[in-house]
């Protein structure tokens, strides 16, 4: 082959790899300003140590901490129990940093005891007096580093599906968010991330949702298209890569909690196994209160609220013994 011919080929082909790599970050910038258009931010923001925080806060009387999952954001709480709880508690969701319409600082690497960290100046800053946190999925992860490293901030701990231990094999099914280069994590995100989460997306949900159905409601109503974002991506890939760093030295201190405490599991989990990380917890913190709940997958806080808002009630009782002076019953939400 002529070398002129050849050249002329090398060259197409680089325009066409170009030309394929915009379309995909137009593509990308095209699906994430729909995402903040159908999901705009509902709530207020508050700057810690470089990280701008979104949150949600109603009711009046007992403050209860909410801490979302890997890939969510605070409407996982909001949408689904908020509106369910009675009087005489103050609710308050956050976007982790990164997650939602919380940003994260420069430097941050979302390991747990940062985020823990974090958690805990939230709590100072709205002057929270020892709340009880609620965590889900990873956000139980993040719930247990904080009690273990930083149990004055807090008076108890209701889990929900929680992430408790690391398992050997601990990214098998997350191997696609498993990106310790920052350079190449930013590179997916804006690039093939983004529409290739929306192209399977549908999947994603119904298995992470299994084996309730996938609700109609969940993209807009609970915050789904957030994730479509290539901020979210990124946020959600440190996450990955973070938790194997601490979670195994945080693991090995359960032991070392006093404070009130309970996990709600469902049995039928396919996404966190119950048998690894929800049945060992029982013989590992004092006085747990476990709470399986049969044939129930990983999101029990949008096919069972009410059972969901009655543990936390639950747990809420001994963490709160004895109703605080200020406490307004009859307040309702703001």
């Amino acid at each position: 082959m002529p070398i002129s011919i050849l050249s002329w080929l090398l060259a197409l082909l680089f325009l066409l790899a170009v030309l394929g790599i915009a379309c995909l970050v137009l593509a990308t910038l095209w699906i994430a300003a729909k995402a903040q258009r159908l999901v705009p931010p509902v709530g207020k923001f508050i700057e810690i140590d470089g990280n701008r925080i979104h949150y949600v806060d109603v009711g009046e009387g007992r403050p209860i901490v909410f801490l979302h999952g890997l890939g969510a954001q605070l409407h996982h709480f909001r949408h689904t129990l908020f509106g369910h709880f009675g009087p005489g508690y103050r609710l308050i969701a956050l976007d982790r940093p990164g997650s939602g319409y919380s940003t994260r600082a420069n430097g941050a690497t979302g390991r747990l005891p940062e985020q823990a960290a974090l958690v805990r100046r939230f709590i100072e800053k709205l002057e929270l007096e020892r709340p009880l946190v609620v965590g889900h999925s990873l956000g139980g992860a993040v719930t247990l580093t904080l009690a273990v490293e930083h149990p004055e901030a807090i008076s108890g701990i209701a889990l929900l599906a929680p992430l408790t231990h690391l398992e050997t094999r601990g990214r098998q099914g997350f191997d696609l968010l498993y990106i310790p280069s920052r350079l190449r994590r930013w590179i997916m995100a804006y690039t093939v991330a983004i529409p290739l989460s929306l192209r399977y997306a549908r999947p994603t949900m119904e298995f992470i949702f299994a084996p309730q159905v996938f609700p109609a409601d969940y993209m807009v109503d609970g915050g789904g298209w957030l994730g479509l974002r290539p901020v979210h991506f990124q946020a959600t890939s440190a996450d990955v890569v973070a938790v194997e760093q601490d979670l195994g030295r945080i693991e090995q201190r359960y032991g070392e909690l006093v404070m009130p405490a309970g996990i709600l599991f469902g049995t039928a989990d396919r996404v966190i196994d119950i048998r690894i990380h929800g049945e060992p917890m029982q013989g590992k913190i004092a006085g747990l209160d476990f709470e399986p709940v049969d044939g129930v997958g990983h999101m029990p806080q949008f096919v069972e609220p009410k059972r969901v808002i009655g543990f936390i009630e639950r747990i809420a009782a001994r963490a709160f013994p004895s109703p605080q002076p200020h406490d307004n019953f009859n307040e309702p939400f703001g």
